[in-house]
């Protein structure tokens, strides 16, 4: 049975923050001595590039029944220094170093389209609208990596509870934060922005799709999305929008930016499944990121190992149409 009590989470699996902190202190320690030679500024970004007033802040957070058991979670370096995330460098340690100019704070959530009321919700508000949950997820990337993470946050159901959507509403889009001026990186990708995605109603409202403020017990680094996003742990990682500024309730499916920028390739349900290859690499093994490299090749599995909690949302689907 994959999802357990948290209880049965091995305290060897979870890193404490403790070596977290304790390593700042090192290295801040250690870059003390050249900060006058490479100016303060960049001895900031250095030691932590996504800094702010609101970078790593601590969350209250409950355990959740809704959690991965029996693996081993991926550090937080690699979380935060191996990321997808475009508009800030197509290179996967370019976010690290550029998503520190996301302006997190002050930050709204609009909801609009087939709902009651359209509504805008401040982003403190949100953090407080359910308990927060410690919940571990398998994180797979359509590239053929993966991770396990400590994410924070409550099911996406309970925020679209809020939101009053009508039974017309079949559909819900997410779009992400986009400003040229501050993301100009985005230009060299030929994508268009702002980042879209979406999910079916009933996917959205599936539990495990997570609503996500946080992770390792702190608020999001601006390279994982912050400060919300969600997690989608049965889908590819590119359905997980980052640093959402709009929900919208459609009676259609939503156009996507990846399924815009290339439908051969990205399915608009894009769920793990190894028995459908990506046109250019296999899907049947993933790179578990962070372990030696002898240990890193696993066995991909269908809808990440989720099956039994997702695998109904699509009977009677042909899986290898609907990819």
């Amino acid at each position: 049975m994959l999802i357990l009590k948290p209880s049965d989470i091995p305290s060897s699996a979870i890193t404490p923050r403790e070596q977290y902190l304790d390593r700042r202190r090192f290295l801040r320690g250690a870059v003390a001595v050249g900060a006058a030679a490479l100016g303060a500024e960049r001895i900031a970004q250095i030691v932590s590039p996504t800094s702010g007033v609101f970078a790593g802040t601590r969350l209250q957070t409950v355990k959740s029944p809704l959690t991965t058991t029996g693996e081993d979670l991926t550090s937080y370096q690699y979380v935060t220094s191996y990321n997808n995330y475009y508009e800030f460098g197509v290179d996967k340690s370019e976010p690290a170093k550029n998503a520190g100019r996301l302006p997190v704070r002050p930050w709204t959530v609009r909801v609009e389209g087939l709902v009651k009321t359209p509504k805008t919700f401040d982003i403190d508000a949100l953090l407080k609208l359910h308990p927060l949950e410690d919940r571990i997820y398998r994180h797979r990337c359509v590239e053929a990596w993966s991770m396990v993470v400590l994410w924070v946050g409550y099911s996406l159901s309970e925020f679209i509870k809020q939101c009053d959507p009508l039974s017309t509403a079949k559909f819900v889009q997410f779009l992400s934060y986009y400003d040229k001026k501050v993301e100009p990186w985005a230009g060299d990708s030929a994508i268009s922005w702002p980042y879209s995605e979406g999910l079916r109603m009933d996917e959205a409202m599936n539990p495990l799709t997570l609503l996500t403020f946080g992770m390792y017990g702190e608020t999001l680094p601006n390279q994982n999305g912050a400060p919300v996003r969600v997690v989608v742990p049965w889908k590819y990682g590119f359905k997980s929008a980052k640093s959402i500024v709009t929900v919208r309730f459609v009676a259609k499916e939503p156009h996507t930016t990846w399924n815009d920028q290339n439908e051969q390739e990205y399915g608009f349900y894009s769920n793990v499944n190894p028995n459908v290859d990506h046109p250019r690499w296999s899907q049947k093994t993933e790179r578990r990121i962070g372990l030696p490299f002898y240990a890193q090749r696993k066995t991909t599995l269908m809808f990440n190992g989720y099956g039994d909690q997702v695998a109904s949302l699509y009977k009677g689907m042909d899986l290898r149409r609907y990819y």
